[in-house]
């Protein structure tokens, strides 16, 4: 069982950013951790960015969901970390 989940919603962001910001996760010291990445409908390349990191690290899970506003998107993966 995973101790500790990172939920980061997306929605067109800055694919530096983006990037940046899910590699600063996955490189900590600590690693009994899941990264919950929510797209939330982004009609931007983030999503694909996404799929791309679950791809390469088993922690990183994707969910695709349309558009409903950050709020629904942590909701979202709230749901999905319990």
């Amino acid at each position: 069982m995973v101790e500790t989940s990172v939920i980061m919603a997306t929605y067109k962001e800055s694919i530096e950013c983006l990037k940046q910001s899910i590699e600063s996760i996955i490189n900590q010291t600590y690693n009994d951790f899941e990264i919950i990445l929510v797209d939330d409908g982004s009609p931007d390349s983030s999503p694909k960015i996404c799929d791309e990191y679950a791809a390469i690290d088993s922690r990183v899970k994707v969910i695709h969901k349309p558009n409903g506003g950050q709020a629904d998107a942590r909701n979202v993966g709230l749901e999905a970390a319990l």
